[in-house]
């Protein structure tokens, strides 16, 4: 039976979404069943339309659906992707978070495993930070957190960070990041799938 993984993730620019869409290609390709998912987003909608970026990017991604309590039951296990914003995910997914005290409360999140991205202006603008601190997080659902670890040697090529993938903004997407994302998603399959044996 194939893995059912939710990648969802939060993205102003573009940036994790195209994580994202990385780790969700890996993922099918190892044979998961994936549902790429969005956070909804709070920012007032006056404030999106005042950044050309912000709402050129929200409109070529309209498609995408936003996650909802539902998909969190369906899937096996999580890949989250957010920029930092002062150390920690940004407000958009930890909002999404913050409505899951009822899937939380019955057991719909624990056992599952989780690994999770993110993103920042600078090289180190709080990724790794963020990462720990979203980290915390799962263990208090009971969830298993599937990091990527020094597990292959596209982690060093691409800054070090053991905790999750990590991109600069800016920076390309070359394909020694495109390895690294990947071998974090098929990690996460694999877990996964052991898991729900």
């Amino acid at each position: 039976m194939a893995v059912k993984l939710a990648v969802i993730y939060y993205s102003t620019y573009g940036t994790n979404h195209r994580m994202a869409e990385i780790a969700a290609d890996a993922a099918k390709a190892v044979g998961a069943e994936v549902r790429l998912l969005k956070a909804p987003e709070t920012a007032p909608e006056a404030v999106v339309a005042g950044q050309d970026a912000w709402m050129a990017h929200a409109e070529r991604t309209a498609h995408v659906a936003h996650v909802s309590a539902a998909d969190m039951e369906w899937a096996d296990a999580y890949l989250f992707s957010a920029p930092t914003r002062f150390g920690v995910m940004a407000s958009q997914m930890r909002a999404f978070i913050d409505t899951l005290g009822g899937v939380w409360a019955k057991g719909g999140l624990s056992n599952k495993a989780v690994s999770a991205m993110s993103s920042a202006q600078n090289a180190h603008g709080g990724q790794e930070t963020t990462l720990l601190s979203f980290y915390a997080t799962i263990m208090h659902w009971g969830g298993i957190v599937v990091a990527p670890g020094f597990t292959d040697p596209s982690i060093f090529k691409v800054g070090g960070n053991p905790y999750g993938y990590s991109h600069t903004q800016g920076a390309e997407f070359t394909d020694d990041v495109k390895i690294a994302i990947g071998h974090q998603a098929r990690r996460l399959v694999d877990v996964a799938a052991k898991l729900t044996r």
